[in-house]
């Protein structure tokens, strides 16, 4: 069931329908019933999976809340007997245990991860290697299915459980309720990557209808879905008539079409955040922040931080702080600094941890090496620009810049456009190669000149969808710009008058339906990040 849908549309009225008015002990129920009614559209057999994840990380979750409370009864009831070192050897016993538990959970949920998503990729790649050395035998590609939302419910199972393991909350001991946080239906299929302490609670606990917080979540509704249809659709024509055909064109419009596709990702991811986050908002239920603007990021680093800030936290908290920390790495950075000195030296576990992170980030987004170039490209430029930021600064007193200037801020906002823009090439291509060819292509040919070619944006749009495209970027970046001030405009429209605030209402209503992309039959099409 996709969010832009008539069956969608009429399933979200009659769920919001059932929630407020069923007794508040049955409201959790309510919000169970319609995720996995959801859930069910995609397939009653992939359910399977979703299913099985949420059984073995609350069985997992039960057993190290089991261990907790066991050593932490033991520890009481013998803490004259046991001498300091018997305290810590038997705490390291346990935490051996738990250790246990914890690999074994994430090695059985990211195993099915990693095999229904990259299974036949590596198998490509063994027969590649086979060929090479005229083996006959080859690794059989199977008919896989990739089940909704995987990649967001076994991060959100490995964060769960790894949380648990840190002592940060007690375990769920409800398997239905645990059920309803893997699975709420509006953040299930492109995120955000809930944390258990963030959103459990408030999946349980009933919520009254209020008004002024309904009327908000479905602003947020309406502004996403006029993301997705009015700006992100129309984009989609001229991007893909460019990347699914590249050869005849160079330069500028190659670069046109990766910034266009860029824009048109986020629009598209925005938008299905906005409408998850307004679903939830309508129904008492505040999601994480997963998008804020981007594009207004003076860094490829900080672009990062504005970018699926859930899936950036995750990387963070379970990847990227592990590794750094780690003694390994520890022992790496004391032995490069006799090599390279103490700035390379300190730094240098850091820029790997960074690196590896962005290489998994690269690689989530799907099972090809166009995803692992991509990684690598946004890693080699965060990574470089830390690298060189004394050098940075020398410049900037040199040339005496100031670089608390608008202008030198717009720059650095161009600059980073243009570096994520050309990455862009990478994550919408259609193989590594030609994701290169694109690249190398855009850099080689430089035509500024083709602005004034009769045709130019003869790319399956007429000129008035790049009139609506202007005008939606540009409305995009007011209301951008309003935010960076601090301004939050839904509350701002909630002051005004009811007269004024149902103008603005049906005027978006009919902006909606007027300029709105559908293909044929009205229907559009699917969000880009469903896929993972």
């Amino acid at each position: 069931m996709d969010f832009i849908s008539v069956t969608f549309m009429i399933f979200i009225l009659i769920l919001i329908c059932l929630y407020f008015l069923v007794p508040d002990k049955y409201k959790w129920m309510v919000l169970l019933a319609g995720s996995y009614v959801f859930y069910a559209f995609s397939g009653i057999k992939l359910m399977i999976f979703l299913i099985f994840t949420t059984a073995v990380t609350f069985v997992s979750g039960r057993k190290l809340g089991d261990i907790n409370q066991e050593s932490s009864q033991y520890l009481k009831e013998h803490k004259t007997e046991l001498s300091r070192d018997e305290k810590k050897q038997y705490k390291n016993r346990i935490s051996l245990r738990k250790k246990r538990i914890v690999a074994g959970t994430v090695i059985v949920n990211l195993g099915i991860l990693i095999f229904l998503k990259y299974f036949n990729f590596i198998a490509k790649n063994i027969n590649l290697v086979l060929s090479q050395f005229e083996v006959a035998e080859k690794v059989p590609l199977l008919n896989l299915l990739l089940p909704l939302g995987i990649s967001f419910y076994t991060l959100q199972s490995i964060a769960y459980i790894v949380d648990l393991y840190r002592g940060k909350y007690q375990p769920d001991r409800n398997f239905l309720k645990f059920s309803l946080f893997m699975s709420f239906f509006p953040q299930i299929i492109q995120g955000p990557i809930a944390r258990y302490d963030h959103l459990a609670s408030q999946l349980y606990e009933p919520h009254k209808f209020d008004y002024t917080r309904v009327t908000q979540g479905f602003q947020l509704i309406l502004w996403g879905y006029m993301k997705k249809l009015i700006l992100a659709d129309r984009l989609a024509v001229a991007v893909n008539f460019i990347f699914d055909d590249p050869a005849p064109h160079e330069g500028f419009i190659l670069f046109f079409a990766a910034a266009g596709y860029g824009l048109q990702v986020y629009a598209d991811f925005s938008g299905g955040m906005d409408i998850a986050r307004g679903i939830s908002q309508v129904l008492g239920i505040e999601l994480a922040l997963n998008f804020e603007r981007p594009y207004f990021a003076k860094s490829v680093e900080e672009f990062w931080r504005r970018w699926h800030i859930t899936l950036g936290s995750w990387m963070r908290d379970y990847v990227f702080y592990p590794l750094s920390l780690s003694k390994n790495f520890a022992n790496l950075g004391k032995r490069t600094r006799k090599i390279f000195g103490n700035y390379i030296g300190k730094k240098l576990p850091t820029f790997l941890s960074m690196f590896i992170v962005f290489l998994l980030v690269g690689v989530w987004h799907g099972s090809s090496w166009k995803y692992v170039a991509y990684g690598i490209w946004n890693g080699v430029i965060i990574v470089s620009s830390i690298l060189l930021e004394p050098v940075y600064q020398k410049m900037a007193q040199k040339f005496n810049i100031d670089t608390e200037s608008a202008g030198w801020k717009f720059f650095q906002m161009f600059r980073t456009f243009v570096l994520c823009s050309f990455g862009r090439f990478f994550s919408r291509g259609k193989t590594c190669m030609k994701a290169i060819d694109m690249f190398v292509r855009a850099l080689a040919f430089p035509n500024p000149w083709v602005f004034f070619n009769d045709g130019f944006l003869n790319f399956g749009l007429s000129y008035k969808d790049y009139n609506v495209i202007f005008i939606s970027i540009l409305v995009l970046l007011v209301v951008g710009i309003m935010q960076e001030r601090g301004m939050h405009i839904r509350e701002k429209i909630a002051e005004q008058h009811i007269c004024f605030r149902w103008v603005i209402y049906l005027g978006a209503v009919l902006t909606l339906l007027v300029f709105g992309y559908y293909g044929g039959g009205y229907s559009a099409s699917e969000f880009i990040y469903q896929q993972f």
